[in-house]
């Protein structure tokens, strides 16, 4: 019997994309046919997510006919509400085996202090001609759990989970699929050191693979990001075994829209500018913003992090907000459209002399300009750093000096930094990596910037240059 598999991963909320992976797949889906998604498919940078607490990603997923899908970091990352409310929102099954939820963290967990998630399944069964497919969802771990456990959520390492799913169920099915946001070199690992799964679909590393590749007696594959690839994976079943297969990813970029899938988000949509389109509060003073020059907006935002995690200084880059805001009302649609990046007030502490090397590159405009993609970053440009607590100046784009708290920086000096996740990667301005003892708030950026906006002392202080040509 000759089955097929059609799927996507890291969808991240283009949805427009995702209307002509519907598209395709309305053509390609026939009754022998498993449609997957690998997690990350809902990204709450969308006006669309946020407005509805997540309820339009189950919709979206639904409408286009999806057997089962993965949480991914994203989806977890949301919270513990938003994400049970996905998982019991549509008609697709949302499955992880390893994600669970917590009263109160603990260094080690046990089994007794982990709780599943609510309409959450760790795997399914699926039959299609007389053939039974279990599907196992397995969701990322390790150093994604720093930003899980600010939601009281954990993910373990999937791999005994993945083996007591394959034993618990070893009667109920044919086939084994293991639907996995773990990234490419777990998928490879686990395909070599557990028995049983006899196809991996994964997901997190964004690996655009031209063929499904066999590991041991495992299919993996994977079709990069963004619904801009559509991953076919075709196979024929003899007496519980895969005899042979064929796969490709098909480009999606020349593919019509799926009308029922655009007009699910429009409504979607219009009830989530509703809904966050209500006035928080009013400023009184315009704030822009600029990729390459001192702006205020971002000045507010590095006084902001600094003030909320008591630092000596505070640090951000221009580009991880999209734009300024004009005085009058606020809402949380206009915080999530000029800060949609899922990004954390981070505190870190780090030796002067990376900071000066910092803001050096700052002062070239094309190293502000290149692309600031990175985990967690939803905006276009890298951006220039912005400082709270010092005064740079400088002379024909060479820091000539540089104080900090009214004295001089110190180059083998550790200072207490507040900043972000993404620039405490060293995302960008790589000096920065140089960090240590890094610790992070469960609110993102845009939360921060909603606290401090509305607070008139901040504002004012935040049209005060403190890069200072000589």
């Amino acid at each position: 019997m000759r089955f097929k598999i059609l799927h996507t991963n890291d969808v991240h909320s283009r949805f427009e994309n995702f209307a002509k992976a519907s598209k395709m797949i309305k053509k390609l889906k026939d009754e022998n046919t498993l449609v997957l998604d690998a997690g990350d498919f809902n990204d709450f940078m969308r006006l669309e997510l946020q407005g509805t607490n997540g309820q339009a990603g189950a919709e979206l997923i639904s409408a286009a006919g999806y057997d089962a899908i993965s949480i991914g970091n994203n989806e977890g990352f949301a919270g513990i509400e938003p994400c049970e409310i996905l998982a019991a929102s549509g008609s697709t099954p949302f499955l992880s085996c390893n994600i669970y939820k917590f009263e109160q963290f603990k260094d080690e967990f046990t089994k007794e202090d982990l709780i599943a998630l609510n309409a959450v399944k760790r795997s399914i069964v699926i039959e299609k001609s007389g053939v039974r497919f279990l599907i196992i969802g397995a969701s990322p771990f390790g150093t994604m759990n720093q930003f899980l456990i600010l939601s009281n959520m954990f993910a373990t390492d999937p791999r005994e989970e993945i083996k007591k799913e394959i034993e618990t169920n070893k009667d109920k099915y044919d086939i084994c699929i293991l639907l996995s946001h773990c990234g490419i070199k777990f998928d490879m690992e686990i395909a070599s050191e557990i028995e049983g799964i006899d196809i991996i679909i994964g997901g997190h590393s964004h690996t655009l693979m031209d063929k499904a590749e066999r590991v041991g007696n495992t299919l993996i594959h994977q079709s990069g990001c963004f619904a801009e690839q559509l991953g076919v994976l075709e196979f024929q079943v003899n007496n519980s075994e895969i005899v042979n297969f064929s796969s490709e990813n098909i480009k999606l970029q020349d593919i019509e829209e799926d009308e029922n899938i655009i007009n699910v988000l429009k409504r979607n949509k219009e009830k989530a500018i509703v809904n966050l389109s209500k006035p928080l509060y009013e400023i009184k003073e315009s704030l822009w913003n600029d990729i390459v020059e001192e702006n205020p907006i971002s000045n507010l935002l590095a006084d902001a992090l600094k003030d909320v995690l008591e630092c000596e200084i505070g640090l951000i880059n221009s580009g991880v907000l999209n734009g300024g805001i004009k005085k009058g009302p606020v809402s949380k649609k206009k915080l999530l459209e000029i800060c949609p990046s899922p990004l954390n007030p981070t505190y870190m502490e780090i030796k002067g002399k990376h900071l000066r090397e910092a803001f050096q590159n700052s002062l070239d405009a094309d190293f502000c300009m290149q692309d600031g993609k990175g985990p967690g970053f939803r905006g276009k440009y890298l951006g220039r750093l912005h400082l709270s607590g010092g005064v740079i100046e400088y002379k024909d784009r060479k820091v000539s000096s540089i104080l900090i708290n009214g004295r001089p920086l110190e180059d083998e000096r550790m200072y207490t930094v507040a900043t972000s996740d993404y620039l405490q990667r060293g995302t960008g301005y790589e000096s920065l990596s140089n960090n240590k003892n890094r610790r992070y708030n469960e609110e993102y950026l845009r939360d921060t910037l909603r606290e401090y906006l509305c607070k008139d002392e901040f504002i004012t202080i935040a049209f005060e240059d403190r890069w200072k040509r000589k």
